[in-house]
């Protein structure tokens, strides 16, 4: 109950910077990416005050045994970039750039009574059913090994 209870304050912070900083308007998204226009950099100063909070997350996640709220951190072991992950970034980075939601802020616009978000969440969700259903058939090998 810990678990879910701090994923929910977590995802109400979350969601509430992203609407704060305004980053649930794709228009503000997608002036970050109009460089040779009419760059807006409010994005870049999101980004940057995310990675204060990060650093001390990961500085205290070497000194403490376990998380607060749950039994054992997740950390992923696989840490290889295959033709999956590249081809999925790829889908990812092209759709965010032609629409300015991702799925974090889109999430949050659902509450703004907007139909493009929930138009954007509805399709975030059959490409996952998609994927599920009908996997890409891509290798699985790595395409270069990350050192570590």
């Amino acid at each position: 109950m810990r678990s879910i209870l701090s994923a929910l304050i977590a995802g109400i912070i979350f969601g509430g910077g992203l609407a704060l900083s305004d980053m649930i308007n794709p228009g503000r998204v997608l002036a970050f990416l109009d460089v040779a226009g009419a760059w807006d950099p409010t994005l870049a100063f999101v980004m940057a005050g995310a990675v204060i909070p990060t650093a001390i997350a990961f500085a205290l996640r070497r000194r403490l045994n376990r998380p607060l709220f749950a039994n054992a951190y997740f950390v992923p072991e696989n840490r290889s970039m295959d033709s999956r992950l590249v081809v999925g970034a790829t889908i990812f980075g092209i759709g965010w750039g032609l629409v300015g939601f991702c799925p974090g802020p889109a999430i949050s616009g659902l509450v703004l009574g907007l139909w493009q978000p929930w138009l954007f969440v509805a399709m975030m969700l059959l490409g996952m059913l998609i994927e599920r259903v009908l996997p890409l058939r891509l290798p699985s090998g790595s395409i270069a090994p990350r050192q570590a």
